[in-house]
């Protein structure tokens, strides 16, 4: 993990670019940053991490919103989440660096700023995992 990552908030660094698209993180890097982004979850899909997190939202187009809300962020990093709205209400968000098969450090700054957006008046209830 690189020092910068040790010392700021996640939310305070613009993306790192180590190569084309960041620095790769293993299993046990990613165990120690998972504690920067709370609620999110690591998940493997095959032998790749990803970072992933749900949300039930009031209403589908509120759902809609939220996606807005990411959008805007993740065109700003210029690193883009997939998005999920299942039934009207059940918004989940995957994170993981497509191009190296696996999680980078700009995928936990994009978590955290994901975290930071207001979207309370979006929840029906808290975030689940």
């Amino acid at each position: 993990m690189s020092r910068l990552l040790q010392k700021a908030p996640l939310t305070s660094v613009f993306q790192i670019l180590v190569g084309a698209h960041g620095r790769f993180v293993n299993k046990e890097v990613s165990s120690d940053l998972i504690t920067k982004v709370d609620g999110w979850n690591l998940v493997s899909e095959g032998d790749a991490l990803r970072l992933k997190k749900s949300w039930k939202v009031k209403t589908f187009t509120k759902g809609l919103e939220m996606f807005k809300l990411i959008a805007d962020v993740a065109e700003a990093e210029g690193h883009h989440p997939d998005l999920h709205l299942v039934g009207w209400n059940n918004v989940t968000v995957e994170i993981w660096t497509h191009a190296v098969g696996g999680l980078t450090e700009n995928d936990f700054i994009l978590a955290a700023k994901i975290n930071a957006l207001n979207m309370q008046h979006l929840l029906r209830r808290k975030a689940t995992n």
